[in-house]
């Protein structure tokens, strides 16, 4: 029975998508060649221009894949951590952690950037905000966080959590410059409660 066209599409994006995440954290996005990637994935060029557009779409595709997985692993520590204010914690400090992978550092952190513009405007990161404005909302109505604007104080504790793992990346050495952050980023947070704990 012949594949349907979609199916072989799908399949396609799955291979180049591997591919690309292999060579992107190999050799970082500039020095990967789009015949390459076309090869590794055992596909043409007209596969990654079919499905991606261009080198930079699939970029794209990549970066989304990682930094989805990146929030689901944060997601899951912070929901371990016991209560809404140390999982908005845990989940923040994971997030950071993370700037210690090279696959994270390479292509999320450093290449991302560099090519996709501001990451607080691509979509996994706007998942990732919603989430962590649903957990200010609930902190908020328990009385926990001041009332402040939910969009706002999420939006922030976001911010510092990317900022400090964008930090981590860029540093000449990432694990000195962790705990330093993930102090700071704790100590930021706590400036939402309505009582110090």
């Amino acid at each position: 029975m012949a594949k349907k066209r979609s199916e072989t599409m799908q399949e396609n994006r799955v291979k180049l998508i591997a591919a690309a995440r292999k060579t992107f954290a190999e050799k970082g996005y500039s020095a990967a060649s789009m015949d390459e990637l076309t090869a590794d994935a055992g596909l043409t060029r007209g596969a990654l221009y079919h499905n991606f557009g261009d080198k930079r779409g699939l970029l794209a595709a990549v970066v989304e894949q990682i930094d989805t997985e990146m929030a689901v692993r944060a997601q899951e520590i912070g929901a371990r951590a016991g209560n809404d204010w140390q999982g908005l914690l845990a989940e923040g400090a994971a997030y950071i952690e993370m700037a210690l992978n090279p696959e994270v550092q390479r292509i999320v952190l450093l290449d991302g950037p560099a090519v996709l513009g501001d990451p607080s405007q691509w979509p996994s990161q706007n998942n990732c905000l919603q989430v962590t404005k649903s957990t200010v909302e609930r902190l908020i109505a328990q009385g926990i966080l001041k009332p402040l604007d939910a969009e706002a104080a999420a939006r922030l504790v976001s911010g510092a959590a990317l900022n400090a793992a964008l930090w981590i990346a860029a540093s000449e050495d990432p694990e000195s410059v962790l705990p330093k952050a993930v102090e700071a980023f704790h100590a930021l947070a706590a400036g939402l409660l309505v009582e110090p704990l």
